[in-house]
């Protein structure tokens, strides 16, 4: 970097000190990792905003890498963030630190300059693109009430009163879901011999929830139809959990965030299908605007920081990125949007199909599989 990023930097840059950590130890700080070595403290110059620090436990003797955990925090100017390894639980303690040790670290920063790695500025603009809508009232309301984002859930046995009892259900209803989210296997033959689990209550992470049904209560048989093929119903349901608007693309971000860097499927579904919901909101684009042009933007962020590897299997799997922002290309052709917008995507989906040889051509035909079926009575 240039001398007076560094210098700006070094004066209002926060730092981050992990004491005790073992020599070894996968430690990262957004988009980069590294093992750490025998005089590893910590991170120094690191840009104020919110950042995401993870780390994954090596094994000394069989080289076995755990699953990786991470979390998130919003850094303050020249803020001192102090935490402490724990041998015992192999991870980085919950346990407040000392605020005379950190005084005393605050102190002696000059002293520990040679055990901190400066941050990784190469990645900061890349980084900042991915984490623009996330505010620190977002994270306190999506983040495990235990502060970690883990990539293997933790799963615990239901208790007796939570374990399903094969109660019988009415014809064509669906099983409820069970013990916090997984599904009731009652009646399913072998199934029911599998234990029921349910995640350690805090760590599971706490994702806006979708309404049980597309539609509003007393809705006839026509709106039913009509609220299934344009999602604006539960688009608007989701946005009047949030305290503002834009924090439906923070909560996209942070999902990317977690599934990206944290390896959290459980984030990447969320993520799957906030995507989905956007590409299906026909009645929505006009009115919200300002939001659908902020997911094009973050959207072209995000499909460019996918793995080639991880992409390649989206491909394979129906492609549900494609398929999705086909719709929603074909919605905004259609709607009567600004000039302005619709050059944006224009240019977004000539983008897609230079770098990955998507075809947008002949939006306004439908094809085979999404052409209306005429049933005869």
């Amino acid at each position: 970097m240039d001398q007076a990023t560094a210098r700006r930097l070094l004066s209002e840059g926060a730092f981050f000190i992990l004491l005790g950590v073992p020599e070894g130890t996968e430690f990262g700080i957004d988009l980069k990792s590294w093992n750490t070595g025998e005089k590893f403290r910590g991170v120094k110059m690191i840009p104020p905003g919110v950042h995401f620090i993870f780390y994954n436990s090596v094994s000394a003797t069989t080289d076995d890498v755990a699953p990786r955990v991470g979390f998130f925090h919003n850094f303050k100017p020249g803020e001192v963030l102090v935490k402490k390894w724990s041998k015992v639980n192999e991870q980085i303690s919950d346990e407040q630190v000392n605020e005379s040790e950190i005084v005393s670290l605050k102190e002696n920063l000059r002293a520990l300059d040679g055990f901190l790695g400066p941050y990784p500025f190469d990645i900061a603009e890349r980084w900042a693109s991915l984490v623009g809508s996330i505010t620190e009232n977002l994270l306190g309301k999506l983040v495990p009430q235990c502060g970690q984002v883990r990539a293997a859930l933790e799963l615990q046995s239901c208790s007796d009163a939570e374990r399903p009892r094969g109660a019988k259900r009415k014809k064509g209803e669906a099983s409820e879901p069970s013990c916090s989210g997984i599904k009731n296997l009652s009646g399913c033959g072998e199934l029911d011999l599998l234990p029921a689990l349910k995640p350690i209550e805090g760590t599971e992470l706490r994702l806006t929830k979708f309404p049980e049904k597309n539609y509003p209560e007393g809705s006839s048989p026509s709106e039913i139809t009509q609220h299934s093929l344009d999602l604006t119903f539960v688009f608007e349901t989701l946005l009047s959990q949030y305290s503002e608007s834009t924090e439906i693309i923070g909560e996209l971000e942070f999902c990317y965030i977690c599934f990206l860097v944290g390896h959290s499927l459980e984030a990447f579904d969320q993520w799957k299908k906030l995507v989905t919901l956007f590409c299906s909101c026909d009645a929505a684009i006009t009115k919200y605007r300002k939001l659908f042009d902020l997911f094009i933007t973050v959207l072209e962020v995000h499909i460019k920081e996918i793995p080639e590897e991880f992409l390649a299997d989206i491909v394979s799997n129906d492609n549900f990125v494609y398929v999705n922002l086909k719709k929603l290309f074909r919605s905004i052709h259609e709607s009567n949007v600004d000039g302005q917008f619709k050059s944006k995507v224009v240019r977004f989906k000539n983008s897609l199909t230079t770098t990955f040889l998507w075809d947008f051509e002949h939006l306004d035909s439908d094809e085979d599989d999404e052409a209306p079926v005429i049933v005869e009575t």
